[in-house]
């Protein structure tokens, strides 16, 4: 008895994997006709680099995209990786060969190296996308002293 099941079960392996290996293009085509149908994001750039920047220069950056789809791109979530990175979304659908844009701010006033992410939940597919923003915040320079108070300086008579 478990030699008939066994080889039912290999029988019915090879028979799944010779029909899968013997399929022309066609199904292929099929595959990425049903892949093409439906929204699609394509961004200019998933990186972007601040570069350099001084504590609390500008903190914000946008990242460009298009929907080469051919229905309707929505964006149901956009969520930064921490505190410091807050993601701005399109609330209402992208229509088809339309551009959008999110806009991410970074906490600028955070000295040092930083690498952060922003995950999109979009109906262009099951998986999120991830987009990163990574730069260097330097200490601003420390503002020079005022003017020192002294005796018998130019605007102070030494109490005479």
């Amino acid at each position: 008895m478990k030699r008939i099941f066994f080889f039912s079960v290999l029988a019915l392996g090879l028979n799944f994997s010779v029909a899968a290996q013997s399929v022309t293009g066609a199904p292929e085509q099929a595959v990425v006709q049903e892949m093409a149908d439906g929204p699609r994001m394509e961004f200019t750039e998933t990186t972007v680099d601040y570069g350099t920047i001084e504590q609390g220069s500008d903190p914000y950056r946008i990242f460009k995209f298009n929907n080469t789809g051919s229905t309707p791109l929505v964006i149901t979530n956009a969520k930064g990786s921490c505190g410091c990175t807050v993601p701005t979304y399109p609330k209402e659908p992208i229509l088809p060969n339309h551009e959008g844009e999110i806009k991410v701010r970074y906490d600028t006033n955070r000295v040092g190296p930083f690498t952060k992410k922003v995950t999109l939940t979009t109906n262009a597919g099951e998986e999120p996308i991830v987009l990163t923003i990574t730069g260097k915040v330097e200490a601003k320079p420390e503002a020079p002293a005022g003017v020192p108070a002294s005796e018998g300086g130019m605007f102070n008579s030494g109490g005479k």
